[in-house]
């Protein structure tokens, strides 16, 4: 078992006190965050870099977001113990890790095959169930839809129809959409009646999403 000291402890409080001061205030989603061992998805010569407040490569192209960037995401969708989320690129699987144990159902989705199996494998490693999926994440999972909560961890070129469609009604969905370089945090609430609500919440840098949808078509 990876180990998870009183430092690593000490680094986690740290981070939280940092999110406090760029104005994160949702205290489940800080506690979650203080749960979570983020050094636990890094190699051990990158321990440093687990608790600053920045993104960092996980290969294959894709990076685990900046703890900032999943505090907003995840503030934004308040979640609520029970709900059924989907979230669109599992990635390293930290953010899905948070919607844990803010006791959610999550439905999870990786474009990356290789992404995909490491952080299934992982994830269950550390007692973590989720239900994953490897597939185009931009076309959501109808199979299991509608849900309360849709989460997208990479940058769209427009919104996903497919998306709002599988939200239910008095749902919400958190998406950052723009160009391949800056995206809008978007969140979408869907009220009783259907009629969509947009918002607007600053601007942040997310790896491109991929699929029919994305920003490139499936082979």
């Amino acid at each position: 078992m990876i180990e998870d000291s009183y430092r690593h402890k000490g680094m986690r409080r740290n981070l939280i006190k940092t999110l406090l001061e760029k104005g994160i205030r949702d205290k489940a989603v800080l506690e979650a965050i203080q749960k979570v061992p983020r050094h636990y998805f890094f190699d051990k010569a990158f321990l440093e870099h687990a608790y600053q407040d920045k993104a960092f490569p996980i290969g294959e192209g894709q990076t685990i977001s900046q703890p900032y960037t999943v505090a907003v995401q995840t503030e934004l969708l308040d979640i609520r113990p029970g709900h059924k989320v989907l979230e669109i690129g599992t990635g390293s699987g930290y953010q899905c890790c948070i919607l844990l144990e803010l006791k959610a159902d999550v439905y999870t989705i990786e474009y990356n095959k290789k992404l995909y199996r490491q952080a299934k494998s992982f994830l269950n490693s550390l007692g973590y169930r989720a239900h994953f999926r490897q597939g185009d994440g931009s076309q959501g999972w109808p199979t299991f839809a509608p849900y309360d909560r849709i989460i997208v961890t990479a940058g769209a070129p427009s919104l996903p129809d497919a998306l709002i469609h599988q939200l239910k009604p008095e749902g919400k969905l958190v998406i950052p959409v723009g160009n391949e370089e800056h995206q809008e945090m978007i969140r979408i609430t869907k009220d009783a009646a259907g009629k969509i609500n947009s918002e607007s919440h600053d601007y942040f840098r997310f790896v491109p999403l991929l699929g029919k949808y994305g920003w490139k078509k499936n082979k």
